[in-house]
């Protein structure tokens, strides 16, 4: 089969179009015909030399793929050959092929194309899991970092679905005009002092739930806009990996600070958040509470494209590779 191969660590330069094996199903296992793959920044970093997968999981990139079940493992009863389905996965997406857990796939959205509905299925793990975990409720203040970007443009709709205030930080005015039109309250320009714009926002409130890509370089800002009871969910490092801490501002809110990846997770706790997929967002899409900002489609030989679009930072919404 075809897949996206790094030749060595580095540049979008170094993905190149190979022959590979064929990846089996084994034991409670799919395979999938792969029909797109959504491009994330995790594969930016992997590229670079910097996430490595799992042990035991393909050094192929790629977080999640949409196609149709072309084989099944033993054992497993709930897919048959033919059926659409997405898949959140650990590694392995670049391909015209992949295995997964069976309970690590779900049915496409309704109303979305398998197309569209490759670039979902990371972000809304992502973001449901991580809300559940701290529990967002009605009425708080949240504030995800990089609104116009594919964890941002799924969060603010589905934190607006949740009855919260919503707050984003952007990097340029089209972009603020796409995350207001998605449903934030407001949304401050990251080159500006967005930490004392929130807070003005909030009433002097501060923010109840923070959803932070970047990581180290907001560390401090981030501590102290939270709210009494505050929870910060740092989910990305693109600000760095090292930042300053003040646990007494903590301890006086008494706020926490927890930081998640969703690939290093076991497989029963991948197979719960799509079943927590399916309850709880797919009816969103059925039923238009949840818009989909269309992904840039780009066809697997122009990966290199792909990856350079997303390095830009000019992109709005999710990649997408298409075989």
């Amino acid at each position: 089969m075809r897949a996206i191969t790094v030749s060595q660590p580095g540049g979008p330069e170094v993905l190149q179009l190979s022959e590979v094996p064929t990846p089996q199903p084994e034991a409670g296992q799919v395979r999938i015909a792969v029909t797109a793959c959504g491009v994330n920044r995790a594969d930016l970093l992997q590229r670079r030399g910097h996430y490595p997968p799992p042990p035991g999981v393909s050094d192929i990139i790629g977080l999640e793929v949409s196609g149709l079940i072309d084989a099944v493992g033993p054992g497993v009863e709930s897919w048959r050959v033919g059926q659409p389905a997405v898949a959140l996965i650990a590694g392995g997406g670049y391909a015209e092929y992949v295995v997964a857990p069976a309970g690590q796939c779900a049915p496409p959205p309704p109303a979305v194309d398998l197309v569209e509905a490759a670039g979902v299925v990371e972000v809304a793990a992502t973001v449901v899991s991580n809300l559940d975990r701290v529990g967002l409720a009605p009425g708080e203040v949240f504030l995800v970092h990089g609104g116009a970007g594919g964890i941002g443009g799924f969060a603010i709709p589905y934190a607006k679905s949740l009855g919260a205030h919503v707050l984003t930080t952007v990097g340029s005015p089209d972009k603020a005009e796409h995350c207001l039109a998605l449903g934030a309250e407001a949304a401050f320009d990251y080159h500006g002092p967005w930490a004392s714009e929130a807070r003005q926002a909030s009433q002097g409130h501060g923010c109840d739930v923070i959803l932070d890509i970047i990581g180290a370089k907001y560390l401090e800002a981030n501590v102290a806009l939270l709210a009494r009871r505050g929870r910060l969910v740092v989910i990305g490092l693109q600000g760095g990996r090292k930042g300053t801490l003040d646990i007494n501002q903590l301890l006086t809110k008494s706020a926490s600070l927890t930081a998640t990846s969703l690939r290093y997770s076991p497989s029963s706790d991948k197979a719960a958040v799509m079943r927590r997929l399916e309850e709880r967002v797919w009816p969103l899409y059925a039923d238009g509470g949840l818009p989909l900002t269309p992904p840039t489609r780009f066809p697997f030989t122009e990966v290199v494209a792909a990856h350079a679009h997303l390095e830009s930072g000019h992109h709005i919404g999710k990649a997408v590779l298409t075989w």
